[in-house]
């Protein structure tokens, strides 16, 4: 990946709690650390195409490596850093156990938290943080 940014957060560009998350991680970030990109683009199916298929998990790229579900929402939270580090607590629960919780409320995301329209459209203050 070329650039100054370390990591990667791939979201359900429709999913309105998805898009609320992608809100609080960029009023949170630090430098540079994150770019973003919706699951249903094209940055998305060239790099993992498995998780394009269901569109059900927030996807941490990281280097080389690549997180989903509880585990990629625990790791974004640490590299928030400060308070937010205290999350990696729950990196010694099972990822059955979290992840079950994760599948819970993703399967009903779109009932709960709305559905857009379309994906969203980064102002032009955040044009720079969004791949595509």
């Amino acid at each position: 990946m070329e650039g100054k940014f370390e990591k990667v957060i791939l979201f359900d560009g429709i999913c309105g709690l998805c898009n609320a998350w992608v809100d609080f991680v960029l009023r949170r970030k630090r430098g540079k650390i994150f770019k973003f990109a919706t699951l249903q683009g094209n940055f998305a199916q060239s790099r993992v195409p498995q998780a394009v298929q269901s569109l059900d998990s927030v996807v941490l790229i990281s280097g080389d490596r690549i997180f989903y579900k509880s585990s990629a929402a625990i790791r974004i939270l640490c590299d928030l850093g400060g308070f937010w580090k205290l999350s990696s607590f729950f990196l010694v629960i099972p990822s059955f156990l979290r992840d079950g919780m994760y599948d819970l409320v993703a399967f009903n995301r779109y009932r709960l938290f709305g559905k857009l329209e379309s994906c969203r459209v980064p102002t032009v203050e955040e044009k720079e943080s969004f791949l595509d």
